[in-house]
């Protein structure tokens, strides 16, 4: 591929008779990171033709196998976040990809309210634009997200291979994800209003297993919420860690990824998270009401890494707040322990 004109000369191998955007996805080099999606739209953007110059706009079309094409890659186009030096924590970094710990309060993507001061800005000085392009952009390279007041793992595309890999993951839920909450009350399985919740069942180690689509709240589009109809899919795995007088320590793992989902699930089976005063607001008086944000820690982040195949896992130990929570829940339970004696 010529660099000034982003050409790449491709002789269409697959199956006879095949699709000319599948035949066309196993024939480019697995190192640009190609998927089918995106070379069907670059098919219908005019970006393919044959070798004597005559476009092939169509992805459902079939051309003998050895026929040679050439494919156009659109430069890849800047983001208007600015690289920002803003103090990072790298737990890993190799050529494909960063593994960051983030701090409670980050703001990962800019966004209206946030435009600037955010993980983007701070990757982008900190990669010096050495992130995923998938798509035609210059992207941050940003597989997954948490939450701004989330603190913890999560993994960052500097190619775009990388970035196609790691989405693979997430879609087949192979990525190890595993989270630490703080929630008012315990998960119980004597309770009743478990036993009676749809999407709510047990499993066995006495793991609370949440199955509820997660979409738009129908009053309040700032809010997500468990739909009865629509939205989308999502599962999550609670486990009882360490139940104090007010609240309890649980594990939580993501089957699924969606926005907020820990959080709405948690409140969905009656365990909102301590601090977190939007799905969690009428239970934020009392023992641990003054927590200053929800109290959810990315603690593990286990995937394959996606070019050498190598299982790679890190683990992010409790920030400060989470650790002076937990110490004066637990000296709280101590205390009355001490006073029923």
């Amino acid at each position: 591929m010529s660099e000034p004109s982003r050409q790449l000369r491709v002789t269409l191998g697959g199956t006879p008779g095949e699709r000319l955007d599948k035949a066309l996805a196993a024939s480019v080099p697995e190192g640009l990171g190609l998927s089918r999606s995106r070379l069907q739209a670059l098919i219908q953007g005019g970006a393919l033709a044959d070798g004597g110059g005559r476009p092939l706009d169509d992805p459902r079309m079939r051309l003998a196998a050895g026929t040679e094409l050439v494919l156009t890659l659109p430069e890849p186009a800047p983001i208007a976040a600015a690289p920002e030096a803003i103090p990072l924590t790298i737990v890993h970094e190799d050529a494909d990809l960063i593994v960051v710990d983030k701090p409670a309060g980050l703001v990962v993507h800019p966004a209206p309210g946030a435009p600037d001061g955010t993980l983007v800005n701070a990757l982008l000085h900190h990669a010096g634009g050495r992130l995923s392009g998938i798509g035609g952009r210059i992207r941050p390279g940003i597989v997954h997200r948490i939450d701004k007041d989330t603190s913890g793992l999560l993994v960052v595309a500097k190619t775009d291979l990388a970035h196609q890999g790691l989405q693979r993951q997430f879609k087949a839920h192979t990525l190890e994800r595993r989270y630490l909450a703080v929630v008012h009350g315990a998960p119980d399985p004597a309770g009743a209003r478990l036993r009676g919740l749809a999407g709510v069942s047990w499993e066995a180690g006495g793991v609370l297993r949440i199955e509820g689509a997660i979409g738009r709240h129908p009053g309040d589009r700032k809010r997500m919420t468990v739909l009865a109809g629509g939205g989308k899919p999502a599962v999550t795995r609670a486990r009882l860690l360490e139940r104090f007088e007010a609240a309890s320590l649980v594990e939580c793992r993501l089957e699924t990824g969606r926005t907020h989902q820990i959080r709405v699930h948690m409140s969905f089976a009656g365990h909102p998270l301590v601090g977190d005063t939007v799905y969690g607001r009428r239970r934020t008086a009392g023992l641990v009401g003054g927590f200053a944000r929800q109290a959810l820690h990315a603690a593990s982040l286990g995937f394959e890494h996606p070019r050498t195949g190598a299982a790679l896992r890190f683990e992010s130990p409790l920030p400060a707040d989470l650790e002076a929570l937990l110490d004066g829940l637990r000296r709280n339970r101590e205390h009355e322990a001490f006073n029923q004696a």
